[in-house]
């Protein structure tokens, strides 16, 4: 049912801000402030528990048994590795020989903690790009503390150095694609003018070896009001390809085929299409019903047709997968000339396989699990290069991933790697339920912990809801330990405006329904306590980003519903966030505070305004990372600071790296995890004496 108190007051003057200091990121104000609120937080928390649990989480995550996950390049299996002794980490590779076995034998290519103190710099691994079938040279993406912009740098993969004089181009939010050993195609927001407003590049550029990458001939343009500009090269044949995208926003772009000079076509099809292509066929996937020829596709569909007919203009599309209420596309894409489908069946995992020179032919991908995070993916990073080989990964909330090797035509997988267990799962048990939100639709959400409902359990609530993103539970190492294994239970639900169903659920929490997505999350917590599990003061919510602006909702639209809250890396201020770093770009998911019409539904949402004095709120714990350059650390500053004012227990955790992850290496993320759940734990008043 809806919280008795109306949650939506009428907001006078919303522009008027007397935190708006709070946005200076280095400003020297702000970071005074800053220091002195890490410093009470710290001094609640910081003690010998919660030094016992980061130690403990750390040493876990840490440990040299864990699965290395890999990438095929050339026929060499690399992989990204951090441990104690690496905590920045190793790039790496081996032979799959090698990798089968219990102890594979790693050729070091570059020591990231090496170079991070050789060079005085605070390097954090943001991955690699090695040029197609030579895989001679990479281009490196290195951040600094772990936010999104990164330095592109030249690596020799046969000396294991950077190239002298090589490709090399100074912090920003860049991207880029081969075209061959001395080309490639650039995308970045360095440079006048260059960066759209959501702060992505506007420009694809023709990088000539030895020339100025800001100087360098622009391909292809976009207005600064788009959200970027990208490309990439495509290889039919022997012919070379560049598709050049212009993003309209987070789910719309129009596509144009060209090459070294720029694009020549563009595609005409509906701006919401995501397209991959194969040698001689492309598969589509429309976001919303699309009608052509006299023929109406539903939206989550996935069609298929010939290359050659859809530039003809043909469209005698291949109805290849059909969506159902409860069964949606969860991606796709090409291997060895075949479409590889993943899709969740009522939450059940499910991968197809489709032949397009058989007719489009489906064929089941067999022995994979079906419940928990299960998902599959190409083994080889470019599709020019694979065999047909294919990885998987499954895990849920009490049982350890496995990772297997699968072809489409074997009977059952190979397990290549079992993690370690983390944590004793003696005895818990993962449940199925569904709540009924305010307008009766029924919203799923999975259960981990002790069988049997006390009415007293310690209960993790988490979410998201937003972006079309499926929500699944996986194995945490840090839930686990320092919930799970303590005697407490864990819920993870999929609200609406994630990707469990497709785009209608997306949809349905989507700008003006977005509040709708939070009367979901409220729902599971309500019926968490009537189904006996739990009562509201013993209930513990944690949401981030996305669910950052959920979980600040919970706090002042259902307050009486939590004992406590941790909102992390969040949107909270929903008049501003346009204005601030990547915010623009996520328009089309909650809509435009500057026009009147949006702001008329985003004033509900915005929790930075609707907070006001004299509420039941519980105590929350707002944190951040001052890195974080895709969501405004001043956020969570500001939202602390007026909870404060208004004498609530509000508490703010500014962690210096991280980006918008949890921490730079694995000793960071365990403190973060660590803090964020010993506040949860004290809050609700549950201090257990299990060790982990």
């Amino acid at each position: 049912m809806p919280n008795a108190v109306d949650p939506r007051p009428t907001l006078a003057a919303p522009d008027d801000d007397p935190h708006l200091w709070l946005e200076e990121i280095e400003g020297e104000r702000a970071l005074a402030h800053v220091a002195a609120e890490n410093a009470k937080t710290l001094a609640a928390l910081a003690d010998a528990r919660f030094e016992a649990d980061r130690d403990g989480l750390a040493e876990a995550l840490d440990r040299p048994d864990r699965i290395p996950f890999v990438t095929r390049r050339g026929g060499l299996l690399y992989n990204f590795w951090r441990d104690a002794a690496h905590p920045r980490g190793l790039w790496r590779r081996t032979t799959p020989e090698s990798y089968r076995s219990e102890a594979p034998d790693w050729e070091t290519l570059l020591d990231l903690d090496a170079l991070a103190a050789e060079e005085g710099a605070d390097w954090v691994w943001a991955g690699a790009h090695s040029r197609p079938r030579h895989h001679d040279r990479a281009i490196l993406r290195l951040s600094r503390g772990g936010g999104d912009a990164v330095t592109l740098r030249e690596f020799d993969l046969e000396t294991r150095s950077f190239v002298a004089g090589g490709f090399d181009l100074a912090e920003g939010k860049s991207g880029l694609d081969w075209l061959d050993r001395d080309t490639l195609l650039l995308q970045s927001a360095l440079g006048e003018g260059m960066a759209t407003e959501s702060g992505y590049a506007r420009t694809v550029r023709l990088w000539r070896r030895g020339g100025d990458p800001l100087a360098a001939p622009v391909l292809f343009e976009v207005p600064a009001t788009s959200m970027f500009a990208g490309a990439d090269v495509h290889h039919r044949g022997e012919a070379e390809w560049c598709i050049f995208v212009e993003r309209l926003g987070f789910f719309d772009a129009v596509i144009h085929l060209g090459d070294r000079e720029g694009p020549k076509t563009r595609l005409d099809l509906p701006t919401d299409i995501t397209i991959f292509w194969d040698d001689d066929f492309v598969a589509l996937s429309p976001r919303r019903d699309w009608t052509v020829e006299g023929r109406t596709y539903p939206s989550g569909c996935v069609l298929g047709l010939g290359l050659d007919a859809l530039l003809a203009g043909g469209r005698d599309f291949r109805l290849v997968f059909e969506p159902a209420p409860r069964r949606a596309l969860q991606g796709f894409f090409w291997s060895k000339g075949l479409l590889v489908l993943s899709i969740l069946d009522d939450m059940r995992a499910r991968f197809l396989t489709v032949d397009p020179k058989r007719d489009w032919r489906e064929t089941r991908i067999a022995g994979l699990p079906e419940l928990g995070m299960v998902s599959l993916w190409r083994l080889d990073e470019d599709d020019r290069e694979a065999n047909g080989d294919l990885l998987a990964y499954a895990a849920d909330p009490i049982t350890p991933p496995t990772l297997y090797e699968t072809r489409p035509e074997l009977a059952a997988p190979t397990v290549l790697k079992r993690a370690p267990v983390l944590f004793d799962a003696g005895g818990l048990v993962v449940t199925r339920h569904e709540a009924v939100s305010v307008d009766g639709e029924r919203i799923p959400y999975v259960q981990a912990g002790p069988p049997g409902e006390t009415g007293e359990a310690p209960v993790h609530l988490s979410g998201y809801g937003g972006f079309e993103v499926s929500n699944i539970p996986g194995y945490s190492a840090g839930l686990g330990r320092l919930w799970l294994a303590k005697g407490g239970t864990t819920v993870t639900a999929n609200i609406r405006g994630g990707g469990e169903f497709g785009p209608w659920w997306h949809e349905a929490g989507r700008r003006e329904h977005k509040a709708r997505s939070h009367d979901d999350f409220a729902a599971v917590a309500a019926d968490l306590v009537r189904r006996g599990v739990t009562r509201p003061g013993r209930l513990a919510a944690e949401g981030g980003s996305n669910g950052g602006l959920l979980i600040a909702n919970m706090l002042v639209r259902y307050p009486e519903r939590f004992g406590a809250l941790l909102c992390t890396v969040p949107l909270i201020d929903m008049r501003r966030y346009h204005r601030l770093l990547a915010g623009a770009s996520w328009i089309a998911e909650y809509g435009d505070p500057d026009r009147p019409e949006d702001w008329a539904f985003l004033q509900h949402i915005s929790a930075y305004h609707a907070a006001e004095p004299g509420r039941p709120y519980p105590p929350i714990l707002i944190a951040t990372t001052r890195r974080d350059d895709r969501v405004h650390p001043g956020h969570a500053r500001k939202m602390a600071a007026k909870l404060q004012a208004m004498g609530y227990a509000a508490h703010l955790f500014e962690q210096e790296g991280g980006g918008h992850g949890a921490g730079r290496d694995n000793r960071e993320i365990a403190s973060f995890a660590a803090l964020g759940l010993a506040f949860l734990r004290r809050a609700i008043g549950w201090e257990p004496t299990a060790a982990a």
